[in-house]
């Protein structure tokens, strides 16, 4: 069982699929390494997706049905832009974010894509020192302000 926690909360109210996700009073962005090729960028940002989708399951919204009636699961009504930066910038706005007690910040190092057995990766982890890590890829949500304040500047993954 993890040990891991959210400092963020998506509340009934603020669940509003009918409104712009600029309007929101939360705001999820991922950071990518943006040197990485494609292939790790998508393996990234699709295992940081998933780390927030257990962490705020209400970012998920209601399944959906087309014309045909076949039934859609429902996708994260919140938005998810993908945001470039280098292995520097990633490393500072991830220190950053980890001083901020209301945002989330989940992380995809080079030692997790490297591995094979998560055992061996929790292994290598614990006997690396933080500022040995090369992070390629970072999930961010918290109040826009704040996540805003910390990406300010980058631009859109292209």
């Amino acid at each position: 069982m993890s040990a891991f926690t959210t400092p963020v909360e998506l509340v009934a109210e603020e669940l509003r699929t009918d409104q712009s996700t600029r309007q929101t009073r939360i705001k999820w962005v991922m950071v990518v390494d943006a040197e990485l090729p494609a292939g790790l960028i998508a393996n990234a940002t699709a295992c940081l997706g998933a780390v927030i989708g257990r962490a705020l399951p209400n970012v998920l919204g209601p399944d959906a049905k087309d014309g045909s009636g076949t039934i859609h699961p429902g996708l994260p009504w919140l938005g998810c832009p993908i945001l470039a930066a280098d292995a520097t910038a990633l490393a500072r706005i991830r220190a950053k974010a980890l001083d901020r007690p209301d945002i989330l910040i989940a992380d995809m190092s080079e030692l997790a894509q490297n591995g094979r057995v998560y055992d061996e990766y929790q292994d290598t982890l614990a006997t690396t020192d933080a500022e040995d890590i090369r992070y390629r890829a970072l999930a961010i949500v918290g109040p826009r302000n704040r996540v805003d304040k910390l990406v300010g500047g980058l631009s859109l993954l292209r």
